[in-house]
């Protein structure tokens, strides 16, 4: 299975990022991807915010911004998928080149835009999901929509139904003045408008709120205060970062958010500052520079409930979330924990 996935990976290296993405997404859709299938354990299965979980290691937003791989994702050793961002109305985002790889880095610049065929499509394609994954979805705004914050209720309205969580971007910073929603009485505001629309639903669901890193230490106290107060499931910690320290690939100065491996000591700083921040009262998601089942146990213990990766799958391939999950077991058990819960926040003070 590794030995066709690398294969297949070092032909889509030949293509131009965005067009490499694209059919990488087209060959998962056609069952040409290699799919591991269901990875659990008594010590992976987890409970976040009320998601019943079969490990705690999840593909982000962003590798299926449409919600068209669902099915073939469902199988893909996930423990979760979170698909998008989408927004109420569809919109090309940002012009092309906007994907680059960082191979030296491991790493990845994009500057998308919030690209996606719009709420009414995600929704057709969210109704006819398998029953049997967690899915989330990442909620964003239009480019130029007069009201942001309410693009952001409106796309939960539409698609809450098919969902078993959503989360609040605020954090990208490649739509104009977005992460300025990310201060404490503009967020509070979106919050509020965005938890009425959970209300809404038939049955509600647990709202996530997605931060960047490059808050500084009173943005990150307001941050943690709203979504407190708010009413929030959880935070989703950290988006990319606008920072380009110690990087060395030809294309560092290329404008966008950095994903990847150099992400990953800012990210799980942030992670660990917010774990003390909220003193446990939300479960926390670590997203950034994971490549490892080390990496996802670092963020477990600076405070994760559970991960997120993307980039690193540009790198090691689709199974690399099964085996960090397998991985993450091995940790688990040689280190005397019984299931993942008891492992969070244990090494948190050393991120501090």
């Amino acid at each position: 299975m590794k030995a066709l996935e690398t294969l297949g990976m070092s032909l889509l290296r030949k293509l131009d990022p965005e067009t490499s993405h694209g059919v990488a997404l087209k060959a998962l859709k056609a069952g040409l991807a290699p799919l591991p299938g269901l990875v659990t354990s008594d010590r992976l299965r987890c409970s976040v915010a009320g998601l019943n979980m079969t490990n705690p290691v999840g593909i982000a937003a962003g590798f299926d911004k449409n919600a068209e791989a669902l099915h073939p994702l469902s199988r893909a050793g996930f423990g979760f998928v979170e698909v998008g961002a989408i927004t109420p109305r569809a919109q090309p985002g940002n012009p092309k080149p906007r994907l680059f790889r960082l191979s030296e880095d491991r790493a990845a610049i994009n500057r998308f835009g919030f690209n996606n065929e719009g709420m009414e499509a995600a929704a057709t394609r969210l109704a006819k999901r398998p029953r049997d994954m967690v899915l989330g979805l990442n909620l964003g705004a239009n480019k130029d929509s007069s009201d942001r914050a309410e693009d952001f209720a409106k796309v939960l309205r539409h698609c809450g139904a098919h969902l078993d969580f959503a989360t609040v971007n605020v954090s990208s910073p490649n739509t104009e003045k977005l992460r300025d929603l990310q201060g404490k009485d503009a967020l509070a505001a979106l919050l509020g408008g965005v938890m009425e629309a959970r209300g809404d639903l038939a049955t509600p669901i647990p709202v996530f709120l997605k931060i960047a890193p490059d808050l500084d230490e009173q943005g990150l106290k307001d941050v943690a205060e709203v979504a407190l107060s708010s009413g929030v499931s959880g935070v989703i910690a950290t988006n990319t970062t606008l920072s380009r320290e110690g990087l060395t690939s030809q294309h560092k100065g290329e404008s966008g958010g950095l994903s990847g491996a150099p992400l990953f000591e800012k990210s799980t700083r942030v992670l660990a500052q917010l774990s003390l921040l909220t003193e446990g009262k939300l479960p926390l998601i670590g997203v950034g520079g994971i490549g490892s089942a080390q990496q996802a146990y670092d963020k477990i213990r600076a405070g994760a409930s559970a991960v997120q990766l993307y980039t690193a799958l540009v790198y090691g391939g689709l199974t690399l979330g099964a085996e960090i999950a397998r991985g993450l077991d091995q940790l688990l058990a040689r280190d005397g924990f019984v299931n993942v819960a008891e492992a969070v926040g244990t090494k948190r003070e050393d991120w501090l």
